[in-house]
């Protein structure tokens, strides 16, 4: 018998503002792994103020939950890259059941990122493969962001080593805005300095 709804290990939900409780799909047989909700609720609280009317960039988007959660909470529009031809298709249907303001885009984020945008971000959210040297990525970021920019990265925890202050150190345009930690998760929001 073919499953007809989504299961609840199957999606994430949104958990605040106007499409509250709505389930995200998770697509199955892809290494996806989207961001917990308890570091996704500490994460809009930081950005509570300065989320209404902002244009935001989830990159590496995977499900999208961030750049959805984003737009849920008031953002003006999200712009998702994602490579994965499963993830993208599946961003694309979930943009237009909301009636989200959103850019799907299938590409490799550094092929993008070579590129000039049209207009700057306020908010980037960064969550990739967890092994991945966001070094490329984040030289790549000042032409995309306004002056008052905020990245937000998720890192895998390792004992010892706090990735989020290993990329601040060896990268003199980042400073550390706010950081956090939950379970095998750390994350922060970062500036970068133009």
């Amino acid at each position: 018998m073919r499953k007809n709804r989504i299961q609840a290990s199957d999606s994430v939900r949104i958990i605040g503002g106007q499409w509250r409780g709505r389930r995200v799909e998770v697509c199955q047989n892809t290494s996806v792994r989207p961001t917990p909700d308890r570091v996704r609720e500490t994460l809009f609280n930081w950005l509570s103020n300065i989320l209404p009317g902002a244009r935001c960039l989830d990159l590496f988007a995977g499900t999208g939950i961030l750049g959805l959660e984003a737009l849920s909470r008031g953002a003006d529009e999200a712009c998702f890259i994602e490579s994965n031809p499963l993830l993208v298709k599946s961003l694309k249907k979930q943009a237009i059941t909301f009636g989200a303001n959103a850019q799907v885009v299938k590409a490799d984020v550094l092929e993008v990122m070579s590129t000039v945008p049209s207009k700057l971000f306020d908010i980037v959210f960064m969550d990739p493969p967890y092994m991945m040297d966001l070094s490329k990525v984040i030289l790549q970021l000042p032409p995309w962001v306004n002056c008052e920019n905020l990245v937000y990265v998720e890192r895998q925890a390792m004992p010892h080593i706090n990735p989020i202050d290993q990329m601040v150190e060896s990268d003199p345009s980042l400073k550390v805005k706010k950081k956090g930690s939950a379970g095998q998760v750390v994350y922060g929001l970062l500036t970068l300095k133009k």
